[in-house]
C-alpha cells in the first residue's frame, strides 16, 4: 500500500473541488485533488450552460475542462482515484482509495457532489443503459424521431426535454405533482414548445422491454389511481440527487437526506475537515454556488492550517 502525506487533500473534481484547488494552490497549500469516479462532476453530462458569469453560453464539459486546466496550471496535483474509507477521528486525517493507496493530510475538503436518483421500479435494473439514462446530452442523438419520456419537473428535466427537441418531436414529461418545480424561464421554454407533452400527478411503476431494450412504461395517476401504458424508446430520469457522502457517514454528521452538516460556513463535525458543493447543499444545486462554496472552503482550510501552525 502506497502512503502519501499532504497538507491539504480535496476530494472531488467538480466546480466546488476545482475552485477549492485553485484557491488552495494560490495559497501555496500544494493541494492534492482526488478526482473520484466521475471527474468533472455533473456538468460533464450537461449541454449548454447559460448562467455562468462571463460565458454567455458554454458547454458543460468545456467549462469543466477549462477549470481543470486552470487548477492544474496553478499547481494542483490530481489522482484518478475514489475514496472508499476515511478516518477523521484523529490527526493526521487518513483516507483510503480504490487503488489501495493510503493518504494522510492536515486538512481535507470534501467536494464529492451528488448523484442522480433512480426510480427503483421493476425493469429499471434490467434495462439500465438499454434505453434508460440520466444524461440527455450523452444519449439524445440515439433517439432521433423516437418516442422519449422524461421523468421529473425540475430544471434538469426541463433542460433534458428542451435538448431532446433537437432530435425528436415525440417527448412526454412525467411529473409527480400537479405543477412543474423548475425555474420560471425553464418552465416557459418547455410549456411553449408544442413538441413536449406533460402528464401531471403521475409516477412510473413498471418499465417494460423486449430483453434488449425498453419498449413501454406503465404510469399511475396518483389521484385517480388510473394506469396507462406509454410507448417509450428512451427514458430519461431527472428526479433529483443523492449526496455522495457514503464514505463519510460514520465520520461526519449528516442530515436525514445524507447531506453533510456544516457549521461556521464550511466546517464539518470533524476538526480540519471542510465541505463544499452539492454534497453539503440540499437547496441550490448550481455550479456557481458550488464554486463559491469551494472558494469558501479553501479559505477556511487555509485559515485553519495557519492557526494550527500546520
Amino acid at each position: 500500500m502506497k502512503k502519501n502525506t499532504k497538507k491539504l487533500i480535496i476530494v472531488g473534481s467538480g466546480p466546488a473541488g476545482l475552485t477549492a484547488g485553485i484557491y488552495a494552490a494560490r495559497a501555496n497549500l500544494e493541494p492534492l485533488i482526488i478526482e473520484g469516479n466521475k471527474p468533472g462532476g455533473q456538468l460533464m453530462g450537461t449541454s449548454y450552460v447559460e448562467n455562468w458569469p462571463g460565458n454567455e453560453r458554454i458547454l458543460g464539459p468545456e467549462l469543466m475542462t477549462n477549470m481543470r486546466t486552470h487548477a492544474k496550471k496553478m499547481g494542483c496535483v490530481f489522482a484518478a482515484e475514489s475514496i472508499t474509507k476515511v478516518d477523521f477521528s484523529k490527526h493526521p486525517l487518513t483516507l483510503w482509495t480504490n487503488k489501495n493507496n493510503e493518504y494522510s493530510c492536515d486538512a481535507c475538503i470534501i467536494a464529492t457532489g451528488a448523484s442522480h436518483k433512480k426510480l427503483n421500479v421493476p425493469g429499471e435494473k434490467e434495462y439500465w443503459g438499454k434505453g434508460i439514462t440520466v444524461c440527455a446530452i450523452c444519449d439524445a442523438a440515439f433517439y432521433k424521431d423516437k418516442e422519449v419520456i422524461v421523468v421529473g419537473g425540475g430544471d434538469t428535466a426541463m433542460e433534458d426535454a428542451s435538448f431532446l427537441t433537437k432530435f425528436t418531436t415525440k417527448i412526454t414529461i412525467i411529473q409527480l405533482i400537479d405543477k412543474l418545480t423548475a425555474s420560471k424561464p425553464m418552465q416557459k421554454r418547455v410549456l411553449e414548445n408544442p413538441d413536449i407533452k406533460i402528464i401531471y400527478n403521475s409516477t412510473v411503476t413498471v418499465i417494460h422491454g423486449d430483453k434488449s431494450h425498453i419498449t413501454d412504461i406503465t404510469i399511475v395517476n396518483q389521484k385517480t389511481k388510473e394506469q396507462q401504458k406509454l410507448k417509450a424508446d428512451g427514458l430519461f430520469l431527472a428526479i433529483g440527487l443523492k449526496p455522495n457522502s457514503d464514505p463519510f457517514k460514520d465520520q461526519l454528521d449528516l442530515d436525514k437526506w445524507g447531506y453533510i452538516k456544516l457549521t461556521n460556513h464550511t466546517a464539518t463535525s470533524a476538526r480540519g475537515v471542510f465541505a463544499a458543493g452539492d454534497v453539503a447543499d440540499p437547496q441550490y444545486h448550481q455550479a456557481i454556488t458550488s464554486a463559491g462554496s469551494g472558494c469558501m472552503a479553501a479559505l477556511d482550510a487555509e485559515r485553519y492550517l495557519v492557526t494550527t501552525n500546520k
